[in-house]
């Protein structure tokens, strides 16, 4: 009975009322819960993600070129900014997870979030159709994709405390660990922790902010930036100065 009035919660939650129940409760179980899980809704939900979200890129920006495009995209359905998705959905509340995943009360990783959240948008697309589906995310993104375009242009410590605020969790730490060289010619070595991540990650520089940006640039690569993605960021970055 509890997993029943589960599901009804987080349908009123989600703002979808499902015609076979099914389909929600397959989107909500984890692998480790049973052999009627969520993966292949994850690849599903995943490619509706990618048509929804880059469709609607293209109607927002349209003087924007295919390589902004691809980068807005990447940053509006990558695992982090998924998983903080899932966070104001409370979907940590609603998950059904296996022993292996609850023992001592933990709460569900933001990857089995983001991937559940996945899931989700493909059983809306499977309960109802492709206009729910859209529906759905754009409700999802809308604030995603609206300031997308600004979000190209902000560097790498910006992007990543903007991505821990919007999962509510603490701010990065950055500790200088090391200063090697004479004064006219330093290299500041430091080291970026986050909540994320069990292991935090180095970065060195001319100066600290220099370090401290590439460490930060190392932390955005492991939650889910693509190395090209913010590569491309630092050639915006310098555009927008340049101009």
């Amino acid at each position: 009975m509890g997993g029943i009035n589960k599901i009804t919660r987080f349908q009123s939650v989600l703002g979808y009322r499902f015609k076979d129940s099914t389909h929600i409760k397959r989107a909500l179980t984890h692998r480790s819960a049973g052999r009627n899980h969520n993966e292949r809704l994850e690849y599903l939900g995943d490619a509706l993600l990618d048509f929804i979200v880059g469709d609607l890129l293209y109607d927002t920006y349209p003087k924007a070129t295919e390589g902004e495009l691809t980068r807005m995209r990447s940053g509006i359905v990558n695992k982090s900014a998924l998983a903080a998705l899932a966070s104001k959905l409370t979907l940590d509340e609603f998950v059904i997870l296996g022993p292996a995943e609850t023992g001592h009360g933990k709460k569900p990783r933001d990857s089995i979030l983001a991937d559940t959240l996945e899931a989700i948008v493909a059983a809306v697309y499977l309960d109802g159709d492709l206009k729910n589906c859209r529906a759905l995310v754009i409700r999802l993104v809308h604030d995603a994709v609206q300031n997308a375009h600004q979000q190209l242009h902000k560097d790498s410590k910006t992007r990543l405390q903007e991505l821990l605020q919007a999962q509510g969790k603490a701010l990065p730490e950055y500790t200088v660990t090391k200063i090697c060289g004479e004064a006219h010619a330093q290299e500041f070595h430091v080291l970026c922790t986050v909540p994320l991540l069990d292991k935090g990650q180095p970065g060195c520089g001319e100066s600290k902010r220099a370090a401290e940006q590439q460490a930060a640039e190392k932390i955005l690569v492991v939650l889910g930036e693509s190395r090209e993605e913010i590569a491309n960021r630092r050639v915006s970055e310098k555009v927008s100065k340049d101009g």
